[in-house]
């Protein structure tokens, strides 16, 4: 869904404020300027889904938004225990606002393990919604509960509102002829019909998905929108729900353009669409399927009218060895991954580093080592991106720092990629590829032209005068080599892992060469063109926040705190991770305090300490989740005070 704004602006991410209360019949209504919401249940509840609804209508309502989807690694995890939940989180807004919440303001509760798990991470007043019918003894005593908390107190502090969404669902579907098991998976559609009527979401484009995504199954349809409608209708006419909410819309938190809601992995998946298109270039995708980086494999191969090509390889060596291929070939070559099948790619991405070819390696990280945490998030993967391979083999790194920021990221890997005939990392992670928010789609004539220019014949005259080709004569000042296509008449060249001669291209084992070479590619990532770090410090302050990835959102919220608060803090947050910008040495030594947060152990932190000598504060998270405002709110403070 797309949606229309004008006037530029932009506001702090605040707390909620400002309710009031206006007569709406029997109804009141509240007006709140951001909400939190987080839908929570079994992973076969369709929380994923219910959450992605609310989402949807959300962005065409038009606020700002930011989302956090949270679910196991198992296809169908163990129901009803701690492990097996699933929930999405939603912090929507009518200004512009940078993370998907700390904590919860309204908590949405299919069954006990929903929540038990997630009971925590709720503030005291919240609202909890839970469904009724499934606190039996079993389902508590599962988890733990030896009485019930709908009735032991232990939920006092919050406003509770008791609902049985499973009869409620059967009651609404009793003329649908369906059995009794489809029915009740309907539940999750009551349970986001009585969300949507609480905040005044629209509801015509869940219903038209709705029947879209089961059109050959037209009862399933007209069930679930039917269990939607009477989630809504009770919202209206019960007296459980005295109170409705408004958010307006954020028309002034956005500059003026076309904007729908977007996935990190989709937003991607559109750059590298884009990419190939502004360098009149096929696009090649070779993949083998691993969580989370899969969506974009799907997605890529929607598009083969756009001169898409995705081949699913048998395995991970397979996918980047056929992108590799369609490298020399001429396509722009890409291959997906996480943190494990960047390992199995290591050695072609060493070979791609050898023959000099543009190729973009997309690794979408997760938490490790080994499987780890496929479906939990991470940015342990910099060091390997960096250093991972044998030999000396530099390989330029980029970063995205939104969901939205995938597409431009995409982009500018390309840019690389295609400029200096690299292989080139984009590192992306769980966060961004599953989160969502906002995106301005971009004007035709705001993208970069990416042409690319191929060997059309011989370069370089013999000390005989005879014309020929060399496949390593570098451009003087990218040092990028040619990139000739296989079958154009006179540029016949080898290939290969073995060391080239400088120019010629051909094997070379002579020590002086290969020093040459070795110190060549190096200086040709090194020389990559990359724009000066940006730092943001309004007030001269002595202590800075540095950051890359994912982590911009959560350092950017605490950023506005610390200041609103009346504190001194400047930030930068880097998209290029190799080369590092010129002017970032400079930069650093122009501060007594620089805090690194990372959802590593230090890594950035130790790039930083080993190349420009400043002693960089690490400031780490583990933990599968993405960093808190308040929580780094607090170290930064910790840190001005030191």
């Amino acid at each position: 869904m797309t949606s229309q704004v004008s006037s530029p602006a932009e506001q702090t991410d605040g707390t909620v404020v400002g309710e009031q209360r206006t007569a709406a019949g029997a109804k009141d209504v509240r007006r709140l300027d951001r909400v939190i919401i987080r839908f929570a249940g079994d992973s076969g509840d369709g929380m994923q889904l219910t959450g992605d609804r609310f989402t949807s209508e959300t962005a065409s309502f038009g606020n700002d938004l930011s989302t956090l989807p949270n679910f196991p690694a198992e296809i169908r995890a163990p129901a009803g225990t701690l492990p097996g939940v699933s929930s999405f989180q939603l912090h929507f807004a009518d200004h512009d606002i940078l993370t998907p919440g700390d904590a919860p303001n309204v908590l949405v509760a299919m069954n006990p393990a929903a929540l038990k798990a997630n009971i925590g991470d709720l503030p005291r007043g919240a609202e909890i919604i839970v469904n009724t019918d499934e606190f039996t003894k079993r389902a508590m005593a599962k988890v733990g509960y030896d009485t019930s908390p709908l009735e032991d107190g232990s939920l006092d502090g919050y406003q509770v509102h008791p609902v049985p969404l499973t009869t409620l669902t059967l009651e609404a579907l009793k003329e649908s002829g369906l059995p009794r098991r489809d029915a009740e998976r309907s539940k999750n559609m009551f349970a986001l019909g009585l969300l949507s009527w609480m905040y005044h979401r629209p509801t015509e484009g869940t219903e038209k998905f709705l029947r879209a995504k089961f059109a050959k199954k037209p009862d399933i349809a007209a069930a679930n929108i039917a269990a939607f409608r009477a989630g809504w209708n009770f919202g209206e006419t019960t007296e459980d729900f005295a109170v409705s909410y408004e958010v307006a819309p954020a028309a002034t938190a956005f500059p003026p353009g076309t904007y729908r809601n977007i996935s990190g992995n989709l937003a991607l998946a559109y750059g590298l669409i884009a990419a190939s298109r502004q360098a009149d270039l096929p696009l090649f995708l070779g993949s083998y399927p691993i969580t989370p980086a899969s969506d974009i494999l799907h997605e890529l191969s929607k598009h083969k009218n756009f001169g898409v090509r995705t081949f699913q390889a048998e395995d991970e060596i397979a996918g980047i060895g056929a992108a590799l291929g369609a490298a020399f070939g001429g396509s722009l070559a890409v291959t997906t991954t996480s943190g494990p099948g960047v390992a199995l790619k290591s050695e072609t991405i060493g070979l791609a580093v050898s023959l000099e070819l543009p190729l973009l390696v997309v690794d979408i990280q997760r938490g490790g080592p080994s499987t780890g945490l496929p479906t939990k998030t991470e940015q342990a993967d910099l060091l390997q991106a960096m250093y991972g391979r044998n030999g000396e083999a530099p390989v330029p790194v980029v970063a995205p720092r939104t969901p939205a920021d995938c597409f431009d990221a995409a982009l500018e890997a390309a840019r690389i990629a295609l400029v200096y005939r690299t292989p080139v990392f984009l590192l992306s992670d769980g966060y961004l590829a599953n989160g969502s928010e906002p995106w301005r789609i971009p004007e035709l004539e705001e993208l970069p032209d990416l042409t690319v220019q191929f060997a059309q014949g011989p370069n370089h005259t013999t000390a005989d005068g005879a014309e020929v080709f060399w496949p390593y004569k570098r451009d003087p000042h990218t040092l990028a080599r040619p990139w000739a296509i296989p079958g154009t008449p006179g540029l016949e060249h080898r290939i290969g892992g073995i060391e080239k001669q400088d120019g010629t291209g051909n094997i070379s084992y002579d020590p002086a060469n290969h020093d040459f070479m070795v110190r060549t590619r190096q200086a040709k990532v090194d020389g990559i063109d990359v724009p000066d770090l940006d730092v943001d410090d309004p007030d001269g302050a002595r202590t800075l926040v540095l950051g890359w990835g994912s982590t911009y959102g959560p350092i950017t919220a605490a950023v506005r705190r610390i200041r609103k608060e009346g504190g001194r803090i400047a930030q930068a947050h880097l998209r290029h991770l190799n080369p590092f910008p010129r002017n970032l040495g400079e930069v650093l030594r122009g501060y007594d305090t620089v805090v690194v947060p990372e959802m590593n152990l230090g890594q950035l932190a130790t790039l930083i300490r080993a190349k420009y000598l400043v002693d960089a504060r690490s400031y780490n998270q583990v933990n599968g989740m993405p960093f808190k405002a308040e929580q780094l709110a607090a170290a930064l403070k910790e840190a001005i005070d030191d």
